[in-house]
């Protein structure tokens, strides 16, 4: 590859992903978030711990919570130093990896397809829009009967909620696709699979990324519920049973957490997301020279 190739192709995905991150701390938008979650610690305290202002007296406040969570001999058995803490985070991460690929693997050609044939869809789409509005906690007896196991119906549970989001906005991608592409398309003799792959994939990837994302936090909401139910080890089952014995610090300290890792993984997508559509970044860094 020639020197004018290289230039002419642009920075990577990782590059302008590192860029846009340094850049980003010369603006005041990274500062406002934590001194938005400053704020929100702050009214927490005083709302619990010096006004004492019900209802929020009869939850831990932030400090005895930190300390806890930062403690090496915790008071009620769970912290940062604690293996149980760890482990019951590695469990729900892995359910939500295995559930989101198995979501996402499922949902996204499924969503290409029914954008792309207006036959497969008119088979496909009534079966989705029957079963997408059935709320997810009615689908939990159904899924302990279909798998004699612990683990099988949180899987179940967290894929089902997240393929149909992942699913929906797929197609509405494909379906989003300015006509005029698909005809510039044809005049030019392309086949249906050249179609596909140069018109349909490029231009569903912004509706699939957003999706993705939506499509991770129901994740995390439905896998959450099912461990509450059905778990033995995660953050849900370890919310609920923090709960069971009035170990309230330990409940808000796996609540917070959860809050955390959702962050994170959201994070994680935005980031898949960008590295995928590296012609549209660069598309907008030219546009902006």
């Amino acid at each position: 590859m020639s020197d004018r190739d290289v230039a002419t192709q642009g920075p990577s995905g990782l590059s302008l992903f590192l860029y846009k991150t340094k850049k980003s701390f010369g603006t005041p938008i990274p500062y406002l978030a934590f001194v938005g979650i400053g704020l929100w610690l702050f009214t927490y305290w005083l709302l619990n711990e010096q006004l004492k202002i019900s209802p929020f007296n009869k939850i831990p406040g932030p400090v005895e919570v930190l300390t806890e969570w930062l403690s090496q001999d915790p008071i009620w058995g769970t912290s940062l130093f604690t293996e149980d803490y760890w482990q019951n985070i590695k469990a729900s991460c892995l359910r939500i990896l295995i559930a989101f690929s198995l979501a996402t693997g499922l949902g996204v050609p499924l969503g290409l397809f029914m954008g792309w044939s207006k036959k497969f869809k008119d088979y496909t789409f009534p079966v989705l829009e029957l079963l997408r509005p059935i709320p997810i906690l009615a689908w939990v007896p159904l899924s302990i009967v279909m798998f004699q196991s612990f683990e099988a119906p949180i899987l179940f549970l967290a894929t089902l909620a997240s393929f149909f989001v992942t699913t929906l906005n797929t197609m509405l991608g494909v379906q989003s696709i300015d006509e005029s592409y698909f005809r510039a398309a044809g005049c030019l003799g392309s086949k249906r699979r050249h179609v596909f792959i140069h018109v349909v994939l490029p231009g569903s990837l912004p509706f699939v990324f957003t999706g993705l994302q939506i499509s991770i936090g129901v994740a995390w909401f439905s896998l959450v519920a099912a461990e509450m139910i059905s778990g033995e080890f995660g953050l849900g089952y370890m919310i609920n049973a923090s709960y069971m014995v009035n170990k309230y610090v330990t409940m808000v300290m796996a609540m917070l957490t959860l809050g955390f890792v959702g962050w994170i993984t959201s994070a994680m997508v935005r980031a898949a997301g960008s590295q995928m559509m590296q012609w549209r970044e660069r598309a907008l860094g030219q546009g902006g020279a």
